[in-house]
């Protein structure tokens, strides 16, 4: 099972900060990471996506999902050039991801995260140590939106992406 765990913040350094303690927790073995991410949105509000070119993707799931194509994550971020899906494939996609706990109202709610200004670290974990992970994220305070994937929805997703 893996974590999706989003935490949005109201500034682009704290987001920097949070990202890079994440960082850290994983050296720590706090996170195992399959798949993290900065998301920033500038004044004109225009989307920047840093990754670390340090996770490696251990699946094939993981990597059909987060990496190469990106295609949750596009849909998730409306980052142009993340995931292009288009006619039924985005349909379908849609449909597998709202009953794998991606619905349209946690997609809604990360889009309320990224406003002009604000910032989204977006950490997909395969395994967690939730209350020491809790306690070095919450100096940073902002927003946590978090979901489950079980191996089986990343598996179809990934499926399914692949066509």
């Amino acid at each position: 099972m893996s974590e999706l765990i989003i935490l949005g913040y109201d500034d682009h350094v704290t987001a920097r900060r949070a990202y890079d303690k994440v960082l850290d927790l994983e050296r720590d073995f706090i996170v195992e990471l399959a798949g993290l991410a900065l998301v920033r949105v500038d004044d004109d509000g225009e989307k920047h996506v840093d990754t670390p070119s340090n996770v490696v993707w251990a699946s094939t799931a993981s990597g059909a999902l987060w990496g190469g194509g990106g295609a949750i994550f596009g849909l998730l971020f409306l980052v142009p050039g993340f995931g292009l899906l288009v006619g039924g494939a985005l349909g379908a996609l849609t449909g597998r991801l709202g009953r794998s706990g991606i619905n349209r109202s946690f997609q809604d709610r990360v889009q309320g995260l990224l406003d002009p200004g604000k910032a989204a670290v977006v950490v997909m974990a395969r395994k967690v140590t939730e209350d020491r992970f809790a306690a070095a994220m919450g100096d940073f305070g902002g927003t946590v939106l978090k979901t489950s994937l079980s191996e089986a929805d990343e598996r179809e997703l990934a499926e399914e992406l692949a066509g």
